[in-house]
């Protein structure tokens, strides 16, 4: 069984993405932040960890991508989740029972077409597995929790109302992390098989030069499907830009980084890896 980092909880949605990746259950170590995963990577005490980077909804998770420059890991994988909101219950409490809901303030906000047709107190918390997880030590017979179906499951929860979230097509992007050493690990030049990459990229701030360097990729058969910028901690504002594409052969990426080098672009590659398409939006 392999042991997986995630931020939060056991019962989480990071829990079910690293489920839904492996294809069977896993071992888990829960951790506080998400530099906390990385380290957890970076130290070997896990087999891979796994990171949100962006929400359909809320967009990206810019701090992540710091993470993803620092550390020493890199991008082996990706999972989508569609992200499915659950009102559950010590067993045998009724809907009617209910006096106050509690979860994340994300997952609140997920659900708030439903959660406001109720008279129900809401109460935040920090985590919506942990929210699950007070509930069944409680034993409260008028509280619920909003959370994923695992939790349920893991603390012996009923639901008594599934998928409360407003908007269904709620999705979440997690990187699968694994260790590299950075001074010697060269993505490109590694990987031999592989269809999408995720890569950074700082350019001269003169007119033109973005412009300049997306010309790299002309003729290569690349498809950009993200370019994000975010801010240099020490450069106020100035920025480097994240972009994740996909190819049919790794020779494009190749020769698309080296287009780019070749116009004195300081380009770093997370990772090459097999896009994820084991979803539907």
């Amino acid at each position: 069984m392999k042991k997986v980092a995630i931020q939060g909880y056991a019962g989480s949605f990071h829990h079910i993405a690293a489920q839904q990746y492996e294809g069977c259950a896993v071992e888990i170590l829960p951790c506080d932040t998400f530099r906390a995963v990385a380290r957890a990577v970076e130290s070997r005490e896990v087999d891979y960890g796994v990171m949100a980077i962006e929400n359909s909804i809320a967009g990206s998770i810019l701090p992540n991508y710091n993470i993803l420059q620092r550390c020493n890991i890199h991008i082996s994988g990706e999972i989508y989740l569609q992200i499915r909101q659950n009102l559950m219950v010590n067993r045998g409490v009724k809907l009617e029972d209910i006096r106050e809901v509690e979860s994340h303030q994300m997952a609140l906000l997920q659900c708030a077409e439903y959660l406001d047709a109720h008279p129900w107190r809401l109460v935040e918390s920090a985590d919506t597995a942990l929210s699950a997880s007070l509930l069944q030590k409680s034993g409260s017979r008028t509280t619920a929790a909003v959370a994923g179906a695992l939790a349920a499951e893991l603390f012996d929860l009923d639901i008594v109302a599934k998928d409360i979230h407003t908007n269904r097509n709620n999705y979440t992007r997690f990187l699968i992390l694994e260790y590299c050493d950075r001074t010697v690990f060269a993505p490109e030049a590694e990987s031999s098989e592989g269809n999408k990459a995720s890569l950074y990229f700082k350019i001269p701030d003169t007119s033109g030069s973005l412009y300049d360097v997306l010309g790299s990729f002309e003729g290569l058969g690349i498809n950009m499907t993200k370019l994000q910028s975010y801010p240099i901690a020490d450069q106020p504002f100035h920025y480097m830009f994240h972009t994740d594409m996909e190819f049919e052969n790794i020779a494009a990426l190749r020769d698309a980084v080296q287009n780019m080098r070749a116009k004195g672009v300081e380009v770093h590659i997370y990772g090459v890896y097999n896009k994820n398409t084991d979803f539907e939006l």
